[in-house]
């Protein structure tokens, strides 16, 4: 695919550029929100310094394991300027890990809870080989007292440029802005320890006996009060922070998708494709498939993706878990910032309380429910697109969509997004897909782009998919 940058990853490419690691404790901070493209951006800043003026030799990039293994190697394929790149990636069993750094590459990606572990063996073979790092998902050094914090600290002397990804700060979060900075400049902007920087911006909150576990902006003057200590943390790293908001760049209220793809592991993928050949081999013929086997068809291998299968009891069975892994990444990289999540079975929302409970997911059950996520009362929400559809003014809410499961009705579809994505809406609306490679999604996600009939998007995919599987 042939990239055609917006304007705004002209800008952030350009600053990861001029801004080296060495030159004023610098570093390139970019503070974007979920879905202006900041991977695609960094890379070509990247390649650029690596190929053309020949300033940086290896990349480490540091990201949430499924983004280190997916999500960077599949964005260099996909863009027709970066394809020369080439990319190793650090993870699975130690052997793998030291494979992969022994192989020869342009970038090597790792995920964070490997970071103590990389730099305790590097530092045992007598040399660190990355000049640049990047950080993907910043906000995840957030702990300095963390081991993947304190490693990357003793590190960060012997690299040349450092960029830090992740999304706009909130306000909440100016306490833990120290760490990221610090990975960024060595504490050249907001003090060389965390203890500074709580004295110089922060009182005192919340406490146990003598452990504080809250700190609150000091009051400031009368007319500004704690706006003024903000204002001053943004100017002390703006100029090696660009932070970055979609209504700022694009026309509002812009719909940007974000199509988050994983990858079945091979014993997942074999056993799909048995679980597909049986549910086809159980039609009497592919040619007159009727809508009724088409949605039951349709309906278990939708199951099946989404991590889950009934059986004829209507008891579910669990066989994967990997949706429900990068709905993890996807709220984290919301950063806080409410999220509204379709499902599409019962069997969803089950999981997604079970292991995502720390987010604090709350099914949509009534108006009531309606009002407090408008008020920005609920951070996680679960809804059915049929029960979330025509007639919700949502918007007030948030401005992030996921979708655990995509539905065949474009109709569904629509009305679905045109919840947050509607008049009133004062931010771009990031819509997420989570699907699941070489599946029955693939052909889901294609009747959507087409915008045809939802119906005949059904039986048409259906049968081209029912003979390939028996031509198989």
């Amino acid at each position: 695919m042939k990239y055609v940058p917006h304007q705004y990853q002209e800008h952030a490419t350009q600053h990861i550029i001029e801004n080296e690691a060495v030159q004023l404790c610098g570093g390139a901070g970019l503070f974007l929100e979920m879905g202006l493209g900041k991977t695609v951006a960094t890379l070509t800043a990247i390649d650029e310094l690596m190929h053309k003026r020949r300033e940086v030799k290896k990349v480490l990039v540091i990201a949430p394991l499924r983004v280190a293994a997916h999500t960077w190697p599949k964005e260099i394929e996909q863009w027709d300027h970066l394809k020369h790149l080439t990319v190793s990636v650090c993870l699975g069993s130690e052997k793998k890990r030291k494979d992969a750094l022994r192989a020869e590459a342009d970038i090597y990606t790792i995920n964070r809870e490997n970071v103590p572990w990389l730099v305790a063996y590097l530092q045992n073979n007598g040399k660190w080989p990355f000049d640049m790092l990047v950080i993907d998902e910043l906000s995840s050094f957030k702990d300095q007292s963390s081991h993947r914090f304190k490693s990357l600290r003793i590190i960060r002397p012997l690299i040349k440029r450092v960029v830090g990804l992740t999304g706009t700060p909130s306000p909440n979060s100016l306490i833990d802005l120290w760490s990221q900075l610090y990975l960024l400049d060595r504490g050249e902007r907001l003090g060389k320890t965390v203890g500074r920087y709580r004295q110089q911006f922060f009182n005192e909150g919340k406490k146990n006996g003598h452990v504080v576990y809250e700190y609150n902006l000091k009051k400031g003057d009368a007319l500004l009060g704690p706006q003024i200590y903000k204002k001053l943390i943004y100017e002390k790293i703006g100029d090696i922070c660009v932070s970055m908001k979609k209504e700022d760049w694009l026309t509002l209220p812009p719909l940007i998708d974000n199509h988050v793809c994983v990858s079945l592991p091979e014993e997942v993928r074999t056993q799909y494709k048995k679980f597909e050949r049986d549910s086809v081999l159980s039609l009497t013929d592919a040619d007159d498939i009727s809508s009724v086997s088409a949605a039951s068809l349709t309906q278990k291998l939708t199951q099946f993706s989404n991590g889950a299968v009934y059986d004829e009891d209507k008891q579910f069975h669990e066989v994967h878990r990997l949706k429900i892994d990068a709905l993890a990444d996807v709220l984290e990289a919301a950063n806080g910032n409410p999220v509204l999540c379709f499902y599409s079975f019962k069997s969803d929302v089950a999981r997604i309380q079970k292991y995502l409970k720390g987010y604090k997911p709350h099914l949509l059950q009534g108006t009531e429910d309606l009002d407090r996520w408008n008020e920005g009362k609920i951070p996680f929400l679960l809804a059915h697109p049929a029960s979330a559809g025509h007639g919700l003014n949502m918007q007030h809410g948030g401005n992030h969509i996921v979708w655990f499961g995509l539905p065949w009705s474009l109709e569904l579809y629509q009305q679905a997004v045109a919840r947050l994505h509607r008049q009133g809406q004062k931010k771009s609306v990031i819509n997420t897909w989570i699907t699941c490679q070489g599946t029955v999604e693939d052909d889901i996600i294609q009747a959507l782009s087409r915008k045809a009939e939802d119906q005949n998007n059904l039986m048409v995919a259906l049968k081209a998919r029912i003979q390939r599987i028996l031509s198989a």
